[in-house]
């Protein structure tokens, strides 16, 4: 059914929406987005309507483009361009700036990044929104959305909302610094996360400063950062520490 979309005209796969029956528009619609066509997505641009389509078909939608595993420019265009100053309701909102994260994410994985002025666009857009969050679970989203993008650029960012931050703000940066790859956990990153979980600033909920030992104890610890992980762990929950040592030993093997 994709290769037959990825064949069609725009005429084609627009009257193959409008005609699908309801029951099998997600799955048209999810097609439409895998074939990943000129075409395709020309006529998904045309038949998706943010401002009457149903949620769960905007949502279909929108993890369906998530979950592309080689996702086009074109595609990121046409996420951005239907998220762009509209008043959603808020899942949709949501699951659209998640969804902008992970391509953005995947294309810089596929070398796209200085190439296509979508992925500068969905990174700018990000980075906005979260400038202007003033509810905590909306800056919380944001955050989400940046940890898929898992640029370097942005790790300035994520460290000063995990420092900062109140505790779903810093549990949120902190997993999404989790995500980048030994390379970019650099001696600063590492420095911020031994602040968090030996509470030298402040005090952190448990979630926090396991997130933030996970990070020391998976990028090439030092022997000091085992010892002191092990020595606090003494003092902390039963639940805690036998996670932490537990981490150690895997480390070991």
């Amino acid at each position: 059914f994709i290769q037959m979309l990825r064949s069609a005209k725009k005429r084609d796969v627009l009257q193959l929406l409008r005609r699908a029956p309801e029951g099998m528009l997600p799955f048209v619609v999810e097609a439409a987005v895998a074939a990943q066509s000129v075409a395709s997505l020309a006529a998904l641009s045309d038949f998706l309507d943010f401002s009457k389509e149903p949620k769960s078909l905007l949502e279909k939608f929108l993890y369906a483009a998530a979950f592309s595993p080689r996702p086009s420019g074109e595609l990121l265009r046409l996420v951005l361009d239907k998220l762009d100053g509209k008043q959603l309701a808020p899942e949709v909102q949501e699951t659209g700036i998640i969804a902008m994260g992970a391509l953005v994410g995947k294309l810089c994985q596929q070398k796209l990044c200085g190439l296509q002025q979508e992925v500068e666009r969905g990174v700018e857009t990000i980075l906005r929104g979260l400038r202007g969050a003033k509810e905590e679970p909306e800056v919380v989203i944001y955050l989400l959305a940046l940890g898929n993008t898992a640029l370097p650029e942005t790790i300035p960012t994520l460290l000063d909302h995990a420092e900062e931050g109140p505790a779903a703000v810093a549990a949120a940066a902190i997993s999404a610094l989790g995500r980048f790859p030994a390379r970019h956990i650099s001696s600063k990153v590492k420095r911020a996360m031994r602040r968090i979980f030996h509470e030298k600033r402040k005090s952190y909920e448990k979630t926090c400063r396991l997130a933030a030992a996970e990070i020391l104890l998976d990028n090439e610890p030092s022997p000091m950062d085992v010892i002191n992980i092990l020595l606090a762990a003494s003092e902390l929950e039963t639940e805690m520490a036998t996670f932490l040592l537990l981490k150690v030993q895997n480390s070991l093997r």
